[in-house]
């Protein structure tokens, strides 16, 4: 069946649908019958609730505060400051293109429907598959290393708390952080069985905590501490000084890029709820606020401190520790950044699930038929490994959202219809440079961070990227090219639930 004639039969499912009930239909609703699904998921999710759920899992204490390290060691201040902007402005014009191609398929599946609508009859299984499994390893290991980070951040929090690697406290062993890990996650699992309405109670929540969070911390450690950084420092001190062997500035710099790319990780999660909010975090308000009270960098990224080498811990626990005899005013602050941190991987997780039941609806996944089942009664390390779990989220995320992007600059050049959202003539070149870009990031986390190269920092990101392909790309040629046409429409002729 051509183009014309799809369109033409599904329009009219549209009509003889809604006839007699338009006023029940807004145009989410209509455009989804368009396309040729019928609504199953709850879009119970408001649009304060969307961007609540988009502005927790870009969280910034998230990013900043689990790869604060990363920033300090490869470039400090100067990497984190302006590292930031030039993060912002590429990653700005990605969001761009995926907006305009949001606003013409505004569906569950988001990206892997797109690249199917975009690449075109003939190629559109295979883009659909390569970018639905890129998309979904992505958010896989991104929530991974969300609630990683958390369970290492609760190891730090019971260190301190209990007198500080100088003072006796307890160090939780590798095998207790990873305990901790599945127990976060497993929690973070029944969250999200949980009602729609108390998700999206939970992912507002998680936004104003954000929100209020980082207010807070960028005025409050800065106000408390007694040694402050110079603005000298702050803005132009560049750190070139590491133990891992890497002395070229231009290479230190953009290394340190990845704390400010990996902040901004996640935002497609609104595509998936109908709707893309551009979010603009104020990232850079609390990175500046802390590095204030940053005057010795080499001491807070050593192991001998009292937070074990963890330098934004260090950084509030000595803040408070320095003024007021103790460190619990420093704990407490850690505390706060732990509970944007659950939130952050509360949302991730919701938004997998909502990836994970699209892809299965399409019968991409194993076990296709047990994931995309909706629930009717709505009941219920290493740092080498965990900076491997962010390159891995951070490189597999962004090529899936580059993938749409470049068949709409390609193959659906002429062909692509924009909707109510377009960047009109300059869709083309935004498209464009948001793929090079993609490109550059890709290669750039895939690179060694550490010489000479060794087993213990050996950075694995490109290997597992590089099976992830492997493994799909066999598994479409053994098997999944004679099984997977794409994206399905599901739309009954005489059923429609409005939910």
């Amino acid at each position: 069946m051509d183009s014309a004639a799809e369109n033409m039969t599904l329009s009219s499912r549209v009509i003889a649908i809604t006839k007699g009930d338009a006023s029940s239909l807004d145009s989410g609703h209509a455009r989804l019958l368009e396309l040729g699904y019928k609504q199953e998921l709850k879009r119970g999710l408001s649009v304060i609730s969307n961007f609540s759920l988009s502005f927790s899992v870009i969280s910034v204490l998230t990013g900043v505060t689990t790869l604060y390290n990363t920033g300090l060691n490869y470039g400090g201040p100067v990497s984190m400051q302006y590292g930031w902007f030039i993060a912002s402005a590429f990653t700005m014009l990605v969001a761009l293109s995926m907006a305009e191609i949001c606003s013409s398929y505004p569906t569950t599946g988001g990206l892997y429907y797109w690249s199917a609508k975009l690449a075109g009859p003939r190629w559109a299984p295979f883009a659909s598959w390569i970018t639905g499994w890129f998309n979904i390893i992505g958010q896989w290991a991104g929530t991974t290393s969300v609630d990683f980070s958390l369970a290492q951040l609760i190891q730090v929090i019971i260190l301190l708390s209990t007198g500080g690697k100088n003072g006796g406290g307890y160090q939780a062993s590798k095998y207790v952080v990873i305990a901790f890990h599945g127990g976060i996650l497993l929690l973070h699992g029944m969250i999200n069985s949980l009602p729609v309405s108390v998700i999206s109670f939970l992912a507002q929540l998680g936004a104003i905590w954000n929100i209020f969070g980082v207010f807070v911390l960028m005025i409050l450690i800065p106000s408390v501490t007694l040694e402050r950084a110079s603005v000298s420092f702050v803005f132009t001190h560049f750190n070139a000084e590491n133990d891992n062997g890497i002395n070229s500035k231009p290479y230190i710099f953009l290394l340190g890029l990845l704390m400010s790319q990996y902040t901004l990780c996640g935002y497609d999660s609104s595509a998936h709820m109908y709707n893309l909010s551009l979010l603009l975090p104020h990232r850079w308000g609390y990175i500046l606020g802390i590095t204030f009270a940053v005057t010795d960098i080499h001491y807070l990224l050593s192991e001998d401190n009292d937070a074990g080498g963890y330098a934004i811990a260090e950084v509030f626990y000595q803040a408070f520790k320095k003024r007021y005899g103790n460190g619990s005013g420093g704990i407490v602050c850690l505390v706060i950044v732990g509970v944007a941190i659950f939130f952050c991987g509360m949302s991730s997780v919701t938004s997998n699930s909502r990836m994970a039941y699209a892809f299965s609806r399409d019968g991409a996944m194993p076990f296709s038929s047990l994931w995309h089942k909706v629930n009717k009664q709505e009941s219920l390390g290493s740092i080498v490994a965990f900076e491997a779990m962010v390159s891995i989220a951070v490189i597999a995320l962004n090529i899936a959202y580059a993938l749409p992007i470049f068949f709409r600059v390609t193959m659906a050049q002429k062909q692509f219809a924009p909707g109510p959202f377009n960047l009109g003539r300059y869709g083309i070149i935004v498209g464009w440079a948001a793929v090079i870009w993609v490109v550059i990031i890709s290669v750039l986390f895939s690179l060694p961070v550490s010489y000479p190269i060794a087993i213990q920092t050996f950075n694995y990101a490109p290997v597992a990227v590089g099976s992830v392909l492997a493994l799909v790309v066999a598994f479409w040629i053994l098997t999944g090219h004679r099984w997977f046409k794409g994206p399905l429409t599901d739309v009954k002729n005489s059923t429609f639930s409005l939910l």
